[in-house]
């Protein structure tokens, strides 16, 4: 079988926005009720693909015999805080190319703030508006949604048995729940969290680029634990470890997720000694001022632009962050895209390796989607989702798929390569953690700064947590495998 290449086609030209905090740069944090507040304001003008280009994916598309039948129902209605349309710098997704040239379909997308989209979705289900698919890869829909009954399952319409298919069915399996599939998994990738960082900085610190430390195998806690306290002077304004998405994606890396997914049953992994480790861990570094967030001056939002400036050295974070322009003038008329936040210089690496761990573990990502209850077109979302699996898997597609990303996104060949080598770490050792995805109550439980799993990191010690965590949540747990 031949190596997999970069974007595995459709879903990063797709995603170009995806991500626990949405796409618009306004968003931000309330640390006293940890929710993210703002709306969706695109930089960059949408651009479709050339004549040229369109024509060869349709024939590409007609000549392939893994997309069969037609659409009657040619639209399908997507209520998200991102657009799978050309949106934002980027150009028509291959895959939504593929799915308007093969079936003459049409994505029509309802627009909603991140943390309403719950809401939202709930007031669409009551007045029968026909929502058909709702995205599962931030790991908050499911099994929630199920319980709930706002999706259901995809089994009558997307075969997992089949040529386009066949190869995720596994993965598919893995995550079904009582009565069926809900979470429609296109691909396991690798970009749930990266660490970002600027090669200047490390370079004027004295330490090997972590890009090479990671192709040595040397690429662990233990190093990054030195080039943060080596950076780190709160005085001098120099920051260690920033973001929100570090504490969950660390945690993965010793393989064992907080809420597991065993036989079609939510397991609790609290009381794990690896996840007490990993808790120790954080709070070792916030011990030594290599958490920024809340430390000295810095305050509590976060400062990605700090990466660029090199008063910062590690910014974890879903590759989201850089799956839009490099850097050209936006709407605005301000100079703008993920280089000239992160800077020129800029580069990536998986989170570090636990070097307990028997494998190199990272937080896994399911490219998936959720059918929604009283959606009225499921065949077309079954097809659009099979155009998707169509793009993964035929060469020519992927050939311009990758070309289209690299033009939109301008990401090196070595970045494409690193993403590459974490798309193979999620497949062959994937961490999916659900700790989301069962009750709003719940997710605040394991969200909250002074008595979830973020806890350690702002100086509270893991024993104390876990005494206000393990009962409740095995209540809920309890109470979501009895539904």
């Amino acid at each position: 079988m031949r190596k997999i290449k970069f974007i595995l086609t459709a879903i990063f030209a797709s995603l170009l926005c995806l991500g626990s905090m949405g796409c618009s740069s306004s968003y931000e944090l309330n640390e006293t009720t940890n929710e993210t507040t703002g709306s969706f304001e695109p930089e960059f003008a949408a651009k479709d693909l050339d004549s040229k280009t369109r024509e060869e994916l349709a024939s590409l598309a007609s000549a392939d015999e893994r997309l069969t039948g037609e659409l009657e129902n040619k639209t399908i209605k997507w209520l998200s805080d991102w657009d799978i349309n050309a949106s934002n710098g980027a150009s028509t997704p291959t895959d939504l190319a593929i799915f308007q040239e093969r079936y003459g379909g049409e994505v029509q997308y309802y627009q909603c703030v991140y943390e309403q989209r719950y809401d939202q979705l709930t007031n669409y289900i009551n007045s029968d508006e026909g929502i058909d698919f709702f995205y599962a890869g931030n790991f908050d829909a499911f099994p929630k949604g199920a319980i709930r009954g706002m999706f259901v399952p995809y089994d009558e319409y997307i075969d997992l048995d089949s040529e386009l298919w066949k190869d995720v069915k596994d993965v598919n399996d893995s995550v079904a729940w009582k009565d069926g599939h809900y979470m429609a998994v296109v691909q396991m990738t690798g970009d749930n969290c990266a660490v970002i960082y600027n090669r200047d900085t490390v370079q004027e610190l004295g330490f090997e680029d972590p890009a090479e430390l990671y192709r040595k195998g040397q690429w662990n806690w233990d190093i990054f634990e030195e080039m943060l306290t080596s950076f780190v002077n709160v005085q001098e304004q120099r920051y260690g470890l920033d973001g929100w998405w570090f504490e969950s994606a660390l945690s993965a890396t010793v393989g064992v997720p907080y809420v597991g997914l065993e036989d079609g049953k939510l397991v609790s992994h609290l009381t794990d000694s690896n996840i007490e480790r990993v808790q120790n861990f954080m709070y070792d570094l916030y011990t030594k001022d290599c958490i920024a967030i809340g430390v000295g001056e810095f305050g509590w939002k976060d400062k990605p632009e700090y990466i660029g400036e090199g008063k910062e050295l590690f910014y974890p974070v879903g590759l989201w962050k850089i799956y839009g322009v490099a850097d050209a003038v936006n709407l605005k008329g301000i100079r703008s895209g993920w280089k000239v936040v992160f800077g020129e210089n800029a580069m990536f690496v998986p989170m570090p390796k636990d070097p307990e761990a028997d494998a190199y573990y990272i937080p896994a990502n399911m490219n998936s989607y959720c059918f929604v209850k009283g959606g009225k077109n499921p065949e077309g979302v079954a097809k659009y989702l099979d155009c998707k699996r169509l793009a993964l898997l035929n060469e020519d597609i992927r050939e311009i798929a990758d070309q289209q990303f690299t033009e939109d996104y301008g990401w090196s060949e070595e970045m494409v390569a690193m993403k590459n080598e974490m798309d193979e770490l999620a497949i062959k050792n994937p961490v999916v953690d659900f700790k989301n995805g069962i009750t709003t109550d719940l997710d605040s439980m394991f969200d909250n700064s002074t008595t979830g799993i973020r806890a350690s990191g702002k100086g509270i010690p893991w024993s104390e947590t876990l005494g206000a965590l393990k009962d409740p949540v095995q209540t809920m747990i309890d109470e979501a495998n009895n539904s």
